[in-house]
């Protein structure tokens, strides 16, 4: 049986190194664009980050574990569009979110089945999950912006706690929690045993489908949550809503130092992972670069990290066979 956690350096090398690099991006987006070093516009890239936070969260566990969820964004979308339809039944802000987040809930149960119960790989089901659910959204909204929605759930996620945004409350709760729940119960090791070898978990004992399963499930929460301050930010949902939050996810994750094959997960590099890409996107648009080369930058943050990896990776197997 699987009973003990690893126990490892709090901050690694990669994590150092991203931090380097959001600075080195700050101080030269400072030099290029007089509007980027203010603090409206670090609250700018900070508010920007909070659902991808919560979104590259649930992505860290999911790739940790093996898997994968590129539906992840259109999940957050249906969630913000059943909180945006009870604001507009006049219904409590806290029922309303509340709903949007055991909607994630649900869907993530439905992705979960699906990939599980269905035997599909994570990346075939949730690419048809993807298609499945951005139809469910355009038919939700009929062809139109759900816009102009009650201020209510605005109002109540300004309230501050101890001078605390609520954001930074639930996104550090958020994290604390996975974080010890990583380190210091048997799901940690069980998933990252599963994200090694599904086989090997099985034989030592590990129930490998709850695993996968609740890590769906938690990833789906976690986007109904992000769904929650998307509509208190935004108050409106629109067609294209979270379309390219799983990649935006994926690349913070994998820069942050998760494996993509599984059985790694770096939480600390994931949240500078989600700034540095924050912090590019914002000044790259800032010194007047369009808005559609971010997916471009993206994807080749994404490609570039992985080319590394790969090559790191057949290096190191050159190397320990050379010296066998």
């Amino acid at each position: 049986m699987i009973n003990v956690l690893p126990r490892g350096a709090v901050v690694e090398k990669r994590e150092l190194l991203l931090l380097a690099a959001c600075v080195l991006a700050i101080a030269l987006f400072a030099i290029a664009s007089p509007f980027f070093a203010t603090a409206d516009n670090a609250v700018t890239i900070l508010r920007n980050s909070v659902e991808l936070l919560l979104i590259s969260l649930g992505m860290s566990l999911l790739l940790a574990m093996g898997g994968v969820d590129v539906s992840i964004g259109t999940v957050m979308g249906l969630a913000a569009f059943v909180i945006g339809r009870l604001l507009t039944a006049a219904v409590d802000p806290s029922l309303a979110a509340l709903a949007g987040i055991l909607a994630g809930t649900a869907l993530g149960m439905v992705t979960g089945a699906v990939v599980v119960f269905g035997r599909i790989p994570a990346i075939v089901a949730t690419l048809g999950l993807l298609g499945v659910y951005k139809a469910a959204i355009y038919l939700a909204l009929g062809g139109a912006w759900l816009s102009g929605l009650p201020p209510t759930l605005t109002e109540m996620l300004q309230v501050r706690i101890v001078g605390v945004p609520i954001a930074v409350i639930v996104i550090a709760l958020s994290y604390g929690v996975i974080w010890l729940a990583m380190r210091r119960t048997p799901f940690g090791l069980h998933l990252l045993a599963v994200g090694n070898s599904e086989e090997k978990a099985r034989l030592q004992g590990v129930n490998t489908k709850l695993i996968q399963f609740s890590t769906f499930v938690i990833s789906g929460t976690l986007a109904g949550v992000a769904a929650v301050f998307y509509i208190g930010t935004y108050r409106n949902v629109e067609m294209t809503i979270g379309s390219t939050l799983a990649l935006d996810a994926i690349a913070a994750v994998v820069l942050g130092g998760t494996s993509i094959l599984g059985g790694k997960c770096s939480l600390l590099g994931t949240v500078l992972g989600v700034l540095l890409l924050r912090i590019l996107q914002n000044g790259l648009l800032l010194v007047g670069v369009p808005s559609l080369w971010q997916a471009v930058v993206t994807g080749a943050l994404l490609i570039g990290v992985l080319s590394i990896e790969g090559l790191s990776g057949r290096l190191q197997l050159k190397f320990a066979g050379a010296t066998q």
